[in-house]
């Protein structure tokens, strides 16, 4: 290649970001719907409503620090699909991608603990879970936004 960069790999791991980001948005619907339906049930529907401007104004806080955690991580892949890396640039790769993955499983852990720790059909319930959900699909947007910029300007 002209340019030294091979983005075969992560040209591959955007598209299944993109599958991975129809699942949820459709998991976000069948739960909305749920939820819904159980807060109609109990006779309090306001707290959907409520549990749903939450999830927002806590989107809107983590927003920023979520792009450029996103950003950076794109960054990453895009310097790790250069040809011919050396061995340190590999393992210094590796040192940040290790830092990434497990600031991810950390809160992917947070998440699952609060959610199954909160009494079922409640406003914390929901908004945890709406929460959860549109965090990873704003890291997938961002992350895929971010990857496509640095490819068009590398390629």
């Amino acid at each position: 290649m002209a340019n030294g960069f091979d983005f075969k790999r992560l040209r591959r791991q955007i598209v299944i970001y993109v599958v991975v980001q129809i699942f949820l948005v459709a998991l976000l619907v069948f739960m909305a719907l749920n939820f819904q339906g159980q807060f109609q049930a109990k006779g309090t529907p306001r707290i959907f409503i409520n549990s749903i401007v939450a999830t927002l104004v806590i989107q809107l806080m983590i927003f920023y620090p979520l792009n450029k955690f996103a950003a950076r991580e794109a960054e990453q892949e895009i310097a790790a699909c250069k040809i011919n890396l050396s061995p340190d640039e590999m393992k210094e790769q590796r040192r940040k991608r290790l830092y990434g993955d497990f600031i991810k499983a950390a809160i992917f852990i947070f998440f699952l603990t609060f959610i199954a720790r909160s009494p079922a059909a409640t406003f914390v319930m929901s908004t945890t879970f709406f929460t959860f959900i549109l965090t990873i699909l704003t890291y997938f947007q961002c992350f895929n936004f971010a990857a496509k910029r640095g490819i068009r300007a590398k390629g």
